[in-house]
């Protein structure tokens, strides 16, 4: 069977390729001198962006981010801006497959105990104008964050790194996948279904993420995440041969399952699959007998040995693969597609 930690690596690469051959098709729609404008922003934003992260005082990092957010406003308010990619800046940046907004995500380091994610939604009009959507993150003032609908003033941050477009009953659902920088000793990955109200307006989760296959029934969540400790590596992206979201299955290292910031991969896998508008969990990847090649889903493998104890080979061999899908470049980012240009016509929710 194809790998699929090369096979993403892969595909993101070629996509890359696509975006660079695609360039021409930007400049039909930005205007020479506002590309150069554009290009002087972009510089400016760029070493901002880095500052937001590498500067040592949160001071510093605070005073940056508040002078990207406002320079990168008043650059997207750029005719047309929509098609121009901003590649040089150090955020995340993704387009959706159907070209009809795009999203920017961020960090904000406050301290060792303290991440904030930044965020807002540029939607593709017709004329070249700004829609834009801030995302405010609420992470932090909630409890329960898988359980409820979430809009942009109260959004659980994230920062995007793959987009999913699935369809039902006529309307269009986005599957965000994102990475949370979220304690001092776990980090956490989520899966965020957003689709656009009446009014145009983004909407976050809903009854949308069902456990109605497994052994031990649970109820519908709004969104759905794994969380993990912080120097261990995981898989949780999507696998486009499969139409599923695969991740890594974890337990606890010290048999503490109550502590997740010692939960680890232990060689087997998860995966949610779409079905009349949910995805619907799938507890163990069933990989059909298909014989595989080292570094791929490994069946069998488990970290604890015959009498419960943990079983350091295995351990070391879950380092290694995890290690070796962050060499090959699976650790989530995607280059996003190209944006088409669309007509009035075929937009929704904008």
């Amino acid at each position: 069977m194809t790998n699929l930690f090369n096979k993403s690596f892969v595909t993101g690469g070629l996509l890359l390729i696509c975006l660079l051959c695609i360039a021409p098709v930007f400049a039909q729609y930005v205007s020479a001198s506002d590309r150069k404008e554009l290009l002087r922003k972009e510089d400016t934003l760029k070493h901002l962006s880095g500052d937001m992260v590498f500067k040592d005082n949160a001071s510093d990092r605070f005073r940056s981010d508040s002078l990207f957010t406002r320079i990168l406003v008043r650059a997207l308010k750029t005719k047309n801006s929509f098609y121009f990619p901003f590649d040089s800046l150090n955020i995340s940046k993704l387009y959706a497959p159907d070209s009809s907004f795009r999203i920017f995500t961020w960090e904000l380091k406050k301290d060792e105990y303290i991440f904030l994610q930044k965020g807002a939604i540029q939607m593709n009009m017709p004329d070249g104008s700004l829609k834009l959507y801030p995302l405010f993150d609420y992470s932090m003032f909630t409890p329960r964050p898988v359980d409820s609908v979430r809009y942009r003033n109260n959004w659980i941050g994230a920062i995007y790194y793959r987009i999913v477009e699935k369809e039902f009953n006529g309307r269009k659902y986005y599957t965000l996948l994102g990475f949370d920088d979220y304690s001092i000793a776990s980090n956490k990955k989520w899966l965020e279904v957003m689709h656009f109200n009446e009014r145009g307006e983004p909407v976050f989760g809903g009854p949308v993420i069902s456990f109605k296959e497994d052994s031990v029934r649970k109820p519908v969540q709004a969104r759905f995440n794994i969380e993990y400790k912080k120097e261990a590596k995981t898989f949780f992206n999507y696998d486009p041969e499969k139409d599923m979201i695969v991740f890594d299955h974890l337990i606890s290292e010290s048999n503490e399952p109550e502590k997740k910031s010692t939960y680890i991969p232990d060689g087997d896998f998860e995966a949610f699959k779409w079905e009349n508008g949910q995805w619907v969990h799938v507890e163990r990847l069933d990989l059909g007998g298909e014989k595989l090649k080292d570094g791929a889903f490994p069946k069998d493998a488990t970290i604890l040995d015959a009498s419960g104890k943990t079983n350091e080979q295995q351990l070391e061999e879950a380092s290694r693969r995890n290690m070796q899908r962050e060499q090959e470049g699976t650790g989530g980012e995607s280059t996003p597609a190209p944006p088409k240009k669309t007509t009035p016509a075929k937009k929704k929710g904008s």
